[in-house]
Order: structure tokens, then C-alpha cells, then sequence
């Protein structure tokens, strides 16, 4: 009886140990940080990158069976070359979080590890504790010892408590190990990923050093075709002054039709005649709301082509061969596949069916009081007067003899042209 209660505090004390052990192992156990929308969307851009280099491909390879050097090839080249970086760069920072939530999972592990050998020795310590009152003689004379019946019922709560700890251990013990199998299993996945982005990344560093030197050797090749390409930008120029001058022409018919509509609805209705503007389209109700639902998308725009890049951006930059030569563009080109068609981005009305010797067939799109420019169109399906919608075919595009597959595109508001690439939206 004696050698039973003096086993008591021990008992007590492994009861008092667990709850602390449960209590600690909650809070050791680190809570790691997720990243799951930046590693996400950081995934989603490494497959987006892979496909626009896969596109670019696919253009380059059809402007080399044409030509063995050209503008297209060139710009195709450097499309590729800008994605890889750009893949690269991005493997780079989603191996930054792979590695720091590996570090949080070892972490976790290692915790979890000394938590499991810590229970594991306090439950030892108890089953050997548990074994000199195994039977049930000691159990029924530390009951029946009692001097009162309240003290035979704490007694009676012990011995329950007791054997319910046992089992909470047990439970604690297991619930450990499944979690730590689990973040092992996390950390060889973690492992398994790291190995196949690495492989990537030095993939892909070795194709940009490649297509650095096809880039070189195809400058090369086009430097020495210096008369040629000098005489090209002079067509080019010339063909762009004549497209702004007509579109800037026909831009300002428009504002003129539309006073003059006004005008006459004033009249009609007997009201105050409308204020109008020489470089502003004067809106009705309709066209207002077209013109402010045009402006309120920008940058959630669709391209005009289902696939492609752009391989001349907006303004004035250096040719990409001849030394002290600059070209101007009033919009963007974008290359495409041969075959590709190109598409309204906006619902609007077709307002102008033009060519233009170095532009080819052009069509103009009306959005109230912005104007859009398809350019370079080997053929067209629509007719002015005819209302279009949104990412409806207008024409095929134009390949030319080198096997370059280019369109020319513009956005302008009024008499103010736009940059096209800001209203797009975003590769």
C-alpha cells in the first residue's frame, strides 16, 4: 500500500510531463509561410514562356526557309533570346522559394523528430511505470485504502486519468509520425523539382548562348547587305508617312460628319446647336458609351492576332543593323505565322477599305472617338459601313518574300495616336 503511494507523484508528474509535452510540441512545430499565389503565378509564367518560345520558333524556322538572313529572322531571334531571359530569370526566383520552403520543412522535420523521441521516451517511462501496478490486486488495494469516499473517488479519477494519458500518447505519438511522413514526403518532392529546374535552367542557358550567336551571325549577314536595307527603310518611311497622312485625313472627315450630323440633329429638334470641336469627334449617347467602354479597357485588350510577338514597338528607335539610322512607327508591328489572320479588338464600325504601296490592304475600325489600324493584309472580309465584334476575322495577313508574317497595327484617339502595346493585353 505504502510502495503505491509513494508511486503517486510519480504518476502525476508523467501526467503533468504529457500535457507540457502536447502543449510544447504545438508550438515547436513552426507554421511555414506559404507562397502559393506568387509560386503559382511565378509556374504560370514559366509555361507561358515556354510557349511564346515555341511560337517564335516556329516563325523563325519559317522566315529561314525563304531567306537566309532577314529583319524577320532577326526579330525572331531576339524574341526568343528576350523569353529565354526572361525564363531564366523566372526559374530563378521560383528555386528561391523552393529553397526556402525546403529549409522551412527541414526545419519542421528535424522538430518533429525530436519531438516524436521525446514522447517516445516518456511513454516508455510510463508503460515501465504502468507495469508496477500492472495488477489488479495493487489497483483494487489502492482503492479500497481510501479513508473516505471522496478520496476514493479522486483515486478512481487517477487510475482513469492515468490509462487515458496512455491512450492520448498513443494517439499524440502516431498523429506525429504521419505528419512527419508527410513532410518528408513534401521534401523529396521539393527535391525532385529542384533537380528538373535546375536541368532547366541550364537548358535554356545554353540555348540563349546559342541564339546569341545565331543573333550575331545573321547582323552579320544583313551587314553586308547595307544598300538593300537602306533602301528597304526608305520604302518603309515612305509608306509610313503616307498611312499617317491618309488615317490623319480620314480621322478628321470623321470629326467634320460628325459636327455636321450634330448640327443637323440640333436644327431638327429645335435645341441650342451642339458644341463641337476641329480635333475631337462629336459623340451621340451611343457612340459615347462605345468610346468610354473603348477607353475603360485598356491593357485587357485581345491582340489582333491569335499568336505572335511584337517585333517593332511604338515611336522612334535604332534600326536593328544599319549604324545612325532610326525608324518611326506610329504603331507596332506584330509577327505572326504565315496564314495567320487578323482580328478587330473591339466591337466598332468599318470605316475606311484602303492600300498603301508598303502597307498593303488597310482597315480602319471606328470606337467612337478612338480609330484602330490594321495594316499589311494580304486580303480582306470586310466592307466599310459593316459593324464588326470583337476578335472578328478582317483579313488575312500578309507574308512577303523573305517569308515574314508581319502586321501593322495602330490605335488612335481622335487626331493623338496611341501606343498600341500599352492597350493590349499583357504576354
Amino acid at each position: 500500500m505504502h510502495r503505491f503511494f509513494r508511486f503517486l507523484p510519480f504518476l502525476f508528474l508523467i501526467i503533468s510531463s504529457l500535457a507540457a509535452s502536447a502543449q510544447q510540441s504545438s508550438k515547436s512545430k513552426p507554421k511555414p509561410k506559404t507562397h502559393t499565389k506568387s509560386k503559382a503565378q511565378l509556374e504560370r509564367e514559366r509555361v507561358e514562356n515556354l510557349k511564346r518560345i515555341q511560337e517564335a520558333n516556329r516563325i523563325l524556322q519559317e522566315t529561314k526557309q525563304k531567306k537566309e538572313a532577314s529583319i524577320g529572322q532577326l526579330n525572331a531571334i531576339k524574341e526568343k533570346i528576350t523569353v529565354s531571359r526572361g525564363l531564366i530569370t523566372n526559374i530563378s526566383s521560383e528555386l528561391k522559394y523552393i529553397n526556402r520552403d525546403m529549409r522551412q520543412t527541414e526545419t519542421t522535420v528535424t522538430s518533429l523528430k525530436m519531438d516524436l523521441d521525446k514522447m517516445k521516451a516518456e511513454y516508455a517511462a510510463m508503460i515501465y511505470g504502468a507495469a508496477k501496478t500492472a495488477n489488479s490486486y495493487n489497483k483494487m488495494m489502492f482503492l479500497f485504502a481510501a479513508e473516505s469516499f471522496n478520496q476514493f473517488v479522486r483515486r478512481l479519477t487517477y487510475l482513469h486519468q492515468y490509462s487515458e494519458a496512455r491512450k492520448n500518447q498513443v494517439r499524440q505519438i502516431n498523429a506525429i509520425q504521419e505528419s512527419l511522413q508527410q513532410k518528408i514526403n513534401v521534401l523529396s518532392g521539393a527535391k525532385r523539382q529542384k533537380q528538373s529546374l535546375l536541368h532547366t535552367q541550364l537548358q535554356e542557358s545554353k540555348n540563349l548562348d546559342n541564339l546569341k550567336n545565331q543573333q550575331n551571325t545573321v547582323i552579320t549577314q544583313l551587314s553586308q547587305q547595307e544598300q538593300e536595307l537602306r533602301k528597304e527603310v526608305e520604302r518603309r518611311q515612305l509608306a509610313v508617312r503616307q498611312l499617317n497622312n491618309r488615317i490623319n485625313a480620314m480621322v478628321r472627315a470623321e470629326i467634320a460628319r460628325s459636327a455636321e450630323l450634330a448640327r443637323k440633329r440640333a436644327a431638327a429638334a429645335g435645341t441650342a446647336e451642339t458644341r463641337t470641336s476641329a480635333n475631337r469627334v462629336t459623340l451621340t449617347p451611343e457612340t459615347a458609351l462605345l468610346s468610354s467602354s473603348f477607353g475603360g479597357n485598356k491593357g485587357r485588350f485581345p491582340w489582333p492576332v491569335e499568336r505572335g510577338f511584337i517585333s517593332q514597338r511604338f515611336g522612334v528607335h535604332p534600326h536593328p543593323v544599319l549604324r545612325n539610322v532610326s525608324i518611326q512607327n506610329n504603331g507596332i508591328e506584330i509577327q505572326t505565322n504565315d496564314g495567320e489572320s487578323a482580328r478587330s479588338i473591339f466591337a466598332g464600325k468599318v470605316t475606311k477599305v484602303i492600300n498603301i504601296s508598303g502597307m498593303n490592304n488597310i482597315v480602319m475600325i471606328q470606337h467612337g472617338e478612338y480609330f484602330t489600324v490594321y495594316g499589311k493584309l494580304k486580303s480582306v472580309s470586310v466592307t466599310e459601313g459593316q459593324n464588326v465584334e470583337a476578335r472578328q476575322n478582317i483579313g488575312s495577313i500578309y507574308t512577303n518574300s523573305e517569308g515574314t508574317t508581319e502586321l501593322h497595327f495602330e490605335i488612335w484617339r481622335n487626331v493623338n495616336k496611341m501606343n498600341p502595346q500599352s492597350w493590349l493585353m499583357a504576354k
